[in-house]
């Protein structure tokens, strides 16, 4: 039996990362040390901190809550400043906020339990039973377990685009780092790859920064998130109405006909990630060819104020979503000649561009990632890939599995590059549980000993 956990490294203060420390410190856990290497995003991550203030949350207030064991939390935030109530969208820097005020309430009601730091991890290293933790600018720090919270990785450039050839600002590959319209007039056009969530944000963001001209947002099939909608109250389900994709694809279209479509989606939320971990490799592996883009829209929604607005803009002539596959892009002084195929057609249509924007949405194979933290790890044999290499290898407990396929006992992962052995966990309800579940451990761990925890 090893010796027990009295310190915590959580690396990366996005909502993940936050959200276990302030567990820890609830459930008379470890000392932590949060560490984030953006100042500006601690608390909030790039989904709370990087988004335009008209930029709102696709669930309602009512879900929202941080607290697994009270429901309520957020909306009675939301009420005590005049900001909403159970069933508004609310502006997703305002639950930045929200975070954050959390987060600081927390130290402030015991400050010797959790410690802010700010700095890169760039490597993490055995350090007897626990870590040694280096820093981009040379500090170290030792912890007895370590905690991976690093969010989603930046997406990878899309086939058919080489940055290197483009003139300077052309291709933006981070929509949310610098703005997006800047330079551009209304004569311009731009070039979305993506047509999800992302895609829909940088679209709104061209507008809220004054660009008039018109933007095409380009994916394989063409598929855009869908709206919410009031709708009666669902049944969810308790155990798995499927054992195959088929037989799945069968009961959602049984359900929706009864329910409508939201209500078949809904239902399946409390047995998702039971379904996924109970499907073979195989079997994952069709759901994200065939699949994923119709779960992915008719999952994660659009506030209807976002639905709107997007509609709006369509009616207009600025946007126009499609599908097709982007075949090359040439350089045409400061903008880029685009050549894509329209899905269903073998002719090949050009359009030039003053601007590409990658909204491909995070990825997560772990093998093509600039991330020095994650290549060191890596080199180390420390982490390894999921199967499908969409994050990396973790057991239902949270740890790491290493490349030789042990499990780490002191290091843990959570949030969405855990997304391969959960599928389900990229929403605050599932974020949530992952969070209270493995604070619950680590707090034991404190007293019996870290071993097999």
């Amino acid at each position: 039996m090893t010796s027990g956990i009295d310190h915590v490294a959580i690396i990366g203060g996005g909502f993940a990362g936050t959200l276990l420390a302030i567990n820890l410190v609830r459930h008379g856990g470890p000392r932590a040390t949060l560490i984030e290497r953006h100042a500006g995003q601690l608390a909030r991550g790039v989904a709370y901190s990087a988004a335009h203030a008209e930029h709102l949350l696709n669930v309602r207030a009512g879900n929202m809550s941080a607290l697994r064991d009270d429901p309520g939390h957020f909306v009675r935030w939301l009420q005590a400043r005049g900001a909403g109530d159970a069933r508004t969208f609310v502006p997703r820097r305002v639950y930045g906020d929200y975070l954050r005020d959390l987060l600081m309430e927390t130290i402030a009601a015991d400050p010797t339990r959790l410690a802010l730091a700010q700095g890169e991890v760039c490597a993490l290293t055995r350090d007897g039973a626990g870590f040694r933790l280096t820093l981009a600018e040379g500090r170290e720090m030792t912890a007895d377990a370590a905690v991976l919270a690093l969010g989603n990785l930046p997406p990878h450039t899309p086939p058919g685009i080489d940055p290197s050839v483009l003139a300077e600002g052309c291709y933006r590959e981070d929509p949310w780092a610098g703005d997006i319209a800047e330079g551009l007039c209304d004569d311009d056009q731009v070039l979305l790859v993506g047509s999800g969530l992302t895609a829909i944000d940088a679209a709104l963001l061209l507008d809220a920064n004054g660009f008039g001209g018109r933007t095409l947002a380009l994916s394989r099939r063409g598929l855009a998130p869908r709206r919410h909608a009031d709708s009666p109250p669902v049944q969810p389900l308790r155990e798995r109405p499927a054992a195959s994709l088929s037989a799945l694809v069968r009961h959602v279209r049984c359900v929706a006909g009864e329910q409508g479509w939201r209500g078949a989606v809904d239902s399946l939320r409390p047995v998702t990630q039971m379904m996924w971990g109970a499907a073979d490799a195989a079997t994952r592996a069709r759901f994200l060819r065939h699949l994923r883009p119709y779960w992915d829209v008719h999952r994660h929604r659009l506030a209807p104020a976002i639905a709107e607005a997007v509609d709006g803009l369509m009616a207009r002539g600025r946007l126009t979503i499609a599908g097709g596959k982007l075949v090359g892009v040439a350089p045409d002084g400061a903008g880029a000649i685009a050549d894509w195929r329209p899905r269903g057609q073998d002719g090949v249509e050009t359009l030039r561009v003053a601007r590409i924007v990658n909204c491909t949405g995070p990825q997560g194979d772990l093998l093509r990632s600039r991330e020095p933290l994650i290549r060191q790890l890596l080199a180390a044999g420390m982490i390894r890939p999921d199967t499908l290499r969409i994050g990396l290898e973790v057991d239902a407990q949270s740890h790491v599995v290493t490349a030789d396929g042990c499990i780490d006992d002191r290091l843990y992962c959570i949030g969405p590059m855990t997304r391969g052995g959960l599928w389900e966990v990229v929403a605050v309800p599932d974020l949530r549980q992952q969070n209270w579940e493995l604070a619950r451990r680590l707090a034991h761990a404190q007293w019996v000993g870290g071993e097999g925890l």
